[in-house]
């Protein structure tokens, strides 16, 4: 083989390589996607060691925070409608998660609340939690974990204000702890 031919043969798999980017490879929107997919896809590997599937975290931890909920209420805060909250609740209530009641006086009113069981899954999820965002944000320092968190809140409403929906109140007040130099309760999650 000639050298001009083994320098191509050589050059071939970099320039493939080359023309195998995604589209989106330079921009944020991509980069987003990406560490969103790969966030979401080890959060729901260890939530099948809970048996758990991704998406039941969440109403699990709204529950843990608020003690009881109305069905209304708990698809508001998850951002879903209420038959995608029913459903998950139907199917948390029948592992014992949660347990609904109707309200005394007005059979139409379901309140929701965690079981022991649930409270256990719970205290397991956010261990999880952290322990996936420690992979995720390793090599980075409190500041810069704080800058991202802010950045993230701002696109965040920035798009839900171009799709016509009210941001939720408490990213706001979470944004406005982090200007104003507040850490809160939030710096569990920015130890090193």
């Amino acid at each position: 083989m000639a050298a001009g031919e083994q320098a191509l043969a050589v050059d071939a798999p970099r320039r493939a390589a080359k023309r195998l980017r995604p589209p989106g490879a330079k921009s944020v929107g991509w980069a987003l996607m990406q560490a969103a997919r790969l966030h979401r896809g080890r959060i729901g590997d260890r939530l099948a060691e809970l048996d758990l599937f991704a998406g039941q975290e969440q109403v699990v931890q709204a529950l843990a925070a608020a003690g009881t909920m109305t069905m209304g209420d708990l698809a508001a805060t998850l951002r879903v409608r209420p038959p995608t909250a029913s459903k998950t609740i139907t199917r948390l209530a029948a592992m014992g998660v949660v347990e609904r009641r109707t309200e005394a006086g007005d059979g139409r009113i379901v309140r929701v609340r965690l079981t022991e069981a649930g409270l256990a899954k719970a205290a397991a999820i956010e261990g999880l939690w952290d322990e996936i965002e420690a992979e995720m944000l390793e090599g980075f320092d409190n500041k810069e974990r704080r800058r991202l968190r802010k950045l993230l809140r701002r696109a965040t409403r920035n798009l839900a204000e171009a799709a016509g929906l009210e941001a939720h109140e408490s990213d706001a007040e979470a944004e406005d702890d982090l200007e104003g130099g507040l850490d809160g309760g939030d710096s569990s999650r920015d130890m090193d």
